[in-house]
């Protein structure tokens, strides 16, 4: 089973999993943000419905992932974009659309200021 982890990342975390991975030290996948209100920002309800119907299901087009979702096709090809200016899906050769993974982990704590 592949599984991202979505998380809250410093720089400097970035920057020490990197040379790690470097170091051939296998780190797994990880799309970070800076900030929980980025993740949330980026990641909207309808965007993890989004991420749910794609979770394990390979490449499929925009009008599928709207089908399934049951909603309009212009929303859904809008909330894709955004998803894929982040990094999080991906477009294939064919031009569909794809979230390689078979499971999310979602990584952030929240601590008193």
């Amino acid at each position: 089973m592949c599984t991202v982890t979505l998380g809250i990342s410093s720089r400097e975390n970035i920057n020490r999993r990197l040379l790690r991975a470097f170091e051939d030290e296998s780190q797994g996948a990880f799309i970070s943000f800076e900030s929980p209100e980025l993740l949330f920002k980026v990641i909207s309800g309808k965007r993890w419905d989004l991420l749910k119907v794609m979770t394990g299901a390979g490449p499929m087009t925009i009008r599928e992932a709207a089908r399934r979702m049951k909603r309009d096709v212009k929303a859904v090809h809008a909330d894709v974009h955004v998803l894929l200016n982040a990094g999080i899906l991906q477009k294939t050769d064919k031009g569909l659309i794809v979230f390689p993974f078979d499971a999310v982990h979602v990584d952030f704590m929240l601590k008193a200021a």
